[in-house]
């Protein structure tokens, strides 16, 4: 806990926030100022107590007995007086105790949004092959979580733990005042077993919330995979089987959530047990004094009060524990996530990238994601500025991975990929992603306006510049259709439009942001022939004048690239036109003619259908 404290410190005290330092000041003053005056309401008690006892005696014809201190509130104005005393101090003590979390939430929650911040940014910075291993409902879950945890650990230790300590110091001084060493070491060993049995209690408890919070998370990753891949589960008619596979991690979770409810009785019986025989021993002892003389009745009142007052903080202090601790399993994950170190990092003396002309070269490229498994085996070729190279192969060929390559998402093994001879490794990343457009083959859109999704492509363009990228992109006619225009919302991932219209929004942004460098990751594969051949034409007008770098399965989107390299098994098996490809009667040319034949056979089928259409139709009219 003193290392997360001491980690947390630098946010709840922010050297560049003087006003959050101020307000640092002042809780912890109050806090000292309300421990002063809830260890002085007892007094306010037994005065009260021992001048209603002094009246009572005077009405009965007795005379008033104790020291001094039993005088002192009657001589200040009898009974009536001391207990307004006691309500105004107790009042006091509750004002200033609420001043003191108001002013320290301010300090509290700004530790929370910078962590928080922190966090989220560091998430951005990890590679892409941590996204990859995680998934998406339990990232936000640790982030949600973590937030929750960094606030209680900064409330529960500071402005309950700290207090509680404080007060604790100050009984046993007024005790070992006012009373004796007895009554000290009674409470001393009271609050010792009470703190031993919450801690051990509390441990068993931990384990037991751990296991719940593991089945959360399982069933909310569920959850939001199941959700997310919605029309995979109605095409496989898969409800009854993701409603099963989303109540066995519920069921983990009641089992867990059941254990915990029964450990928390137990913790609770436990504390008020030991708390009570604790308090019956000082009151027991008190009892005897007042009986012996040398204690008023009011001093019985007083002890009673003092310890009654402590058991709530007390009280607190097994919240406190089993928050704190729960705190730090809440946010365990996220630490661990700030420590996990970026594995594509800026060079120290990285520099922005200088685009002139946008040529881009791979030179002997080695890459594999294991070592065991190599994905590019030297790989070499040059785009020249205003070219347009086509990568084709075979799926694993390692064609997608060049685009991951030239975007930094992970760093190569060995060789060099550089832009206008500028090496990637040595320039910042922002400034290379700035460089470079892409368009992929699944695009997904955030689930917002169309209008957002657009301005996506860069940060401050005008609502003229947004309509002008929807006209290159030939998509401004179906948004001039929808009711809401440009403030239609396309829903979660984009699933309100379809793959072509989806297609059309990530060429629009793409052509908002105006890369020199412009990468189209087998952007028409997923789409129907139709569709595809708008699109190209769109895409062929994007990339005119710009550097071009195509990853394609359908050969007839590149035939009139500058170069087509083929990729085979990690290696350029192939390399130049369209034309002297074919005439090579290599890899390329078979993948041609298996296409070829593909396509003529969907185009075989599409005209019997039709036919068969048209003959079902003539015959229901002469009918």
């Amino acid at each position: 806990m003193l290392t997360t404290l001491a980690a947390l410190w630098p946010y709840l005290w922010p050297t560049d926030r003087k006003d959050l330092q101020i307000r640092v000041m002042i809780a912890f003053g109050l806090i000292v100022v309300v421990k002063l005056i809830t260890v002085f309401v007892p007094f306010t008690f037994k005065w009260a107590t021992d001048a209603l006892v002094a009246v009572s005696q005077q009405g009965s014809g007795g005379a008033p007995r104790g020291d001094l201190q039993s005088w002192l509130p009657w001589l200040i104005g009898a009974p009536i007086a001391a207990t307004i005393l006691y309500g105004v101090v107790r009042a006091g003590m509750a004002l200033l105790q609420q001043l003191r979390d108001g002013i320290f939430a301010a300090v509290s929650m700004n530790a929370v949004r910078r962590l928080a911040n922190l966090t989220f940014q560091h998430m951005h910075r990890l590679s892409l092959r941590f996204h990859l291993e995680r998934k998406t409902g339990g990232l936000t879950r640790v982030l949600e979580r973590g937030r929750q945890g960094i606030e209680e650990l900064s409330r529960m230790a500071l402005l309950i733990l700290m207090p509680t300590i404080l007060e604790f110091i100050l009984v046993c001084g007024v005790l070992l005042y006012m009373f004796d060493w007895r009554y000290v070491a009674a409470v001393t060993l009271m609050i010792a077993l009470y703190l031993g049995f919450t801690v051990q209690a509390t441990n068993w408890r931990i384990a037991i919330r751990r296991q719940m919070n593991d089945s959360d998370t399982d069933a909310n990753t569920k959850a939001v995979d199941s959700l997310l891949n919605f029309e995979t589960v109605k095409y496989f008619g898969a409800e009854k089987r993701e409603n099963a596979r989303y109540d066995r991690s519920m069921a983990k979770y009641e089992r867990a959530s059941t254990k915990s409810y029964i450990s928390l009785a137990v913790l609770n019986a436990g504390q008020a047990v030991i708390f009570t025989a604790g308090l019956t021993a000082c009151m027991a002892m008190s009892a005897l004094d007042v009986a012996a003389g040398r204690n008023t009745v009011g001093d019985f009142v007083m002890v009673n009060a003092l310890l009654i007052q402590l058991y709530q903080p007390l009280n607190f202090m097994g919240t406190v524990y089993r928050e704190i601790k729960q705190a730090l399993v809440d946010i365990e994950k996220m630490f661990d996530i700030l420590s996990t170190n970026a594995e594509v990092k800026d060079a120290p003396d990285a520099r922005p990238l200088q685009v002139s002309a946008g040529a881009v070269t791979f030179d002997n490229v080695f890459f594999h994601y294991m070592p065991e498994r190599p994905i590019l085996k030297g790989v070499s070729f040059s785009v020249p500025a205003g070219k347009t190279v086509a990568i084709v192969g075979p799926s694993g060929a390692g064609k997608s991975t060049i685009s991951r390559l030239l975007f930094r998402f992970y760093d190569i093994s060995a060789g060099s990929i550089s832009i206008d001879g500028q090496d990637i490794r040595k320039v910042t990343q922002e400034s290379l992603r700035d460089a470079i457009g892409m368009v992929p083959q699944d695009t997904v859109l955030f689930n917002d306006t169309i209008r957002y999704n657009i301005a996506y492509g860069r940060d401050g363009a005008t609502r003229e510049e947004i309509e002008e990228a929807a006209r290159l992109a030939q998509i401004d006619r179906f948004i001039a259709q929808l009711p809401d225009g440009y403030d239609a919302q396309v829903g979660e991932r984009g699933l309100k439009l379809s793959g072509g219209e989806k297609q059309r929004v990530a060429i629009a942004r793409t052509i908002l942001k105006a890369p020199p460098i412009l990468v189209l990751d087998e952007a028409t594969s997923a789409l129907d022939s139709h569709t595809e051949m708008e699109i190209q034409e769109a895409l062929d007008r994007v990339s005119q004048n710009r550097t071009t770098i195509v990853i394609a399965h359908r050969l007839s989107t590149v035939v009139n690239a500058d170069e087509i390299i083929v990729l085979d098994k990690g290696v350029i098996a192939e390399r130049g036109t369209h034309t002297t490809l074919l005439k090579k009667k290599g890899i390329y040319a078979s993948m041609w003619n298996r296409q070829r034949e593909a396509d003529a056979a969907r185009e075989t089928l599409k005209n019997i259908a039709e036919a068969e259409g048209e003959t079902l139709r003539l015959k229901l009219a002469g009918e």
